[in-house]
Order: C-alpha cells, then sequence, then structure tokens
C-alpha cells in the first residue's frame, strides 16, 4: 500500500525544536514583512525537503516502492518550484528593505520513499494551509498576489502527491486555513539548529500525541485517543484538572468542529469517542479550553495531523500498521 496512517502521525506528533512553550499562546502581530519572512521559512524547508529526498533515493527506489516513471522526474519539478519561491520571496524582501531570513539545519526523519512521500503530502497540505491562513493579513496588493500564486501551485503539488499515494488529490471542497502559531508548531519540529538574522513573532504549541492505530480514520465512525493528553495539559496549565472541559476541535475545509473529549479510564488519555461528519482529508486537531472560542489563546496543544476518510469509503488496501 502507498499511504499509512502510522506514518503519518508519527512524523508530525512530536517538536524536536526547543520553542518557548506558555501558559498561553498569543496570536501574533504581524506585517508584510513578517509574514513573507514567515512564507521563506516555510519554503527553505520544503526545498531542502526535496533535495534531500532526491541525493538520498534514487529514481531506481522510487519505482521499486511504487512510484513509477515520471514520478522522479516530476519530483525535481517540485524541487525547482520550490528553489524559485526561495528566490523570488528573498528577492522580494531584499528589495523591501527587509532583512531575509536563511536557510536553517533541519531533520526529516524519512528512511525510504515511502515515508518520504508521505511527508512530502503531510508538507504540501500544511504549506497550502499556512498560505490560506496568511492571506487576510497581507496588506500589500502585490504581495498578496503573489502569495495566491504560489498557493495554486503549492495545491497542485498537493494534488499530485496525494494521488501517488492512491489519495484523494481533492478529498475536500475547500482548503484549510491555519494560522501562524499552529503552522510554527507543526514546522518547527522539523527545525534542528542554525542562526537566522530574522526573529519571528511565533510561538510553539505543547505537542498532541494521537495513539496509533490499525485502522484508517472514518468521519462519524471512527475514534482517536490522544496519548498523555491530560497529564501534558496539567503541565501545561495547573488549574486543568481531569473534570476541565476540553474539547479536540477538528480543522476541516473552513470547518471549526469542536467535540468534548473524555479521560480514558485508568489513564491520562483524552479520547474523542467518534470524529465528526463532514470532515475529511489532511485535518488538523487541535485541544482547546472552549467549544465556541478557536483563538491561539484557547489552544493547549496541538495541532496533530490525521488523514480522515469519508464514512465507508476506506481504502480497499490492507489497514496501516503500528511500528
Amino acid at each position: 500500500m502507498r499511504f499509512t496512517n502510522a506514518i503519518a502521525v508519527s512524523l508530525v506528533a512530536g517538536l524536536s525544536y526547543a520553542s518557548p512553550i506558555e501558559k498561553r499562546v498569543t496570536t501574533p502581530v504581524v506585517n508584510d514583512g513578517i509574514i513573507l519572512n514567515y512564507a521563506l521559512t516555510l519554503e527553505y524547508l520544503e526545498r531542502k525537503f526535496y533535495q534531500e529526498g532526491l541525493a538520498n533515493y534514487t529514481q531506481a527506489q522510487f519505482v521499486a516502492a511504487g512510484f513509477e516513471d515520471p514520478f522522479y522526474e516530476n519530483l525535481k519539478e517540485i524541487y525547482f518550484d520550490e528553489q524559485t519561491h526561495v528566490s523570488f520571496i528573498s528577492g522580494a524582501l531584499t528589495a523591501a528593505g527587509v532583512t531575509p531570513t536563511v536557510e536553517l539545519q533541519y531533520s526529516f526523519g524519512t528512511t525510504d520513499p515511502q515515508s518520504f512521500v508521505t511527508l512530502s503530502s503531510v508538507l504540501e497540505g500544511v504549506g497550502v494551509s499556512a498560505y490560506i491562513g496568511a492571506a487576510p493579513s497581507i496588506m500589500n496588493k502585490d504581495y498578496l498576489t503573489a502569495a495566491a500564486s504560489i498557493l495554486a501551485v503549492e495545491a497542485r503539488h498537493t494534488s499530485y502527491i496525494r494521488s501517488q499515494l492512491d489519495l484523494s488529490p481533492f478529498p475536500n471542497p475547500f482548503d484549510t486555513p491555519l494560522g501562524f502559531n499552529k503552522v510554527f508548531t507543526l514546522a518547527a519540529q522539523f527545525i534542528t539548529g542554525g542562526n537566522s538574522p530574522v526573529t519571528l513573532p511565533f510561538m510553539a504549541f505543547p505537542k498532541l500525541m494521537v495513539q496509533c492505530t490499525q485502522y484508517y480514520y472514518e468521519a462519524n465512525r471512527s475514534s482517536i485517543t490522544f496519548t498523555s493528553a491530560l497529564t501534558n495539559a496539567m503541565m501545561f496549565d495547573p488549574a486543568i484538572t481531569a473534570n476541565t472541559p476540553i474539547y479536540a476541535v477538528f480543522f476541516s475545509g473552513l470547518q471549526k468542529i469542536p467535540c468534548p473529549v473524555r479521560v480514558t479510564q485508568g489513564s491520562s488519555d483524552y479520547k474523542v469517542d467518534t470524529i465528526p461528519a463532514g470532515v475529511s482529508g489532511q485535518v488538523y486537531v487541535v485541544l482547546s479550553r472552549s467549544m465556541t472560542e478557536f483563538t491561539d489563546e484557547q489552544v493547549i496543544a496541538g495541532p496533530a495531523i490525521i488523514e480522515v476518510f469519508p464514512k465507508g469509503r476506506t481504502p480497499s488496501m490492507p489497514h496501516p500498521k503500528c511500528s
């Protein structure tokens, strides 16, 4: 089979970058220079990811893993796109008199073509969500147009990679916007070092660990468990107890759907008994103090990323296994 929930969950579950964690992560104040450097940070990460993948795995290895020609050549085209995005955004910052950030050090944790392509799908999806989420904050119309142009290309990357994993290339009528801090939380896990001349005003949320399952996630059918989430929540905010109402908020398309969590018996895990109807594709989940306000100030963990299928429409291939 091509796609595995186990790989997707494990690659986005935890942070390896020492980001500051506070009891309340606040919504950042941004300007166009900050947003361009935010985008440049993501483009550097994607460029390095494809550069390493093309260096680490041969065309023959991709073919042996089931990714037949011209997949390898198309990966080169995606790498060229990311390189072009880096040059374009860096040049725009320089032209505006703003210092651009630089490439940092990264660790992606892929071990073979399969895990590389699975992570590629996740990263491209996050990139799409990042550009959509940033769009309302861009003031300069020329920058907004350029961001929309890049977004369209990233969306094509996402659809192509998903199709190669035997996933729907368009699982939702709407792509999912994601805010600055949430994207930063996901990107920061891959950053292991380096020094940037730019300090961005973003903060990472505490990690949200999803318990691995041998089953596909189905909307309106599957449950989902967040490992040790109560313990982690109480460490983040000592005011939280086992009786504090906490909600898992599912971000899918333009929807933000809160579901109450319960503490599973004999553990400190949080569980949602049924993933809500209507979510599909690459879905982001955060834990929140509120079921009505979805601001950064209410989030206590996440996001985690899961792939959700419509009820009764899971792949016919074998279920993913946990490793």
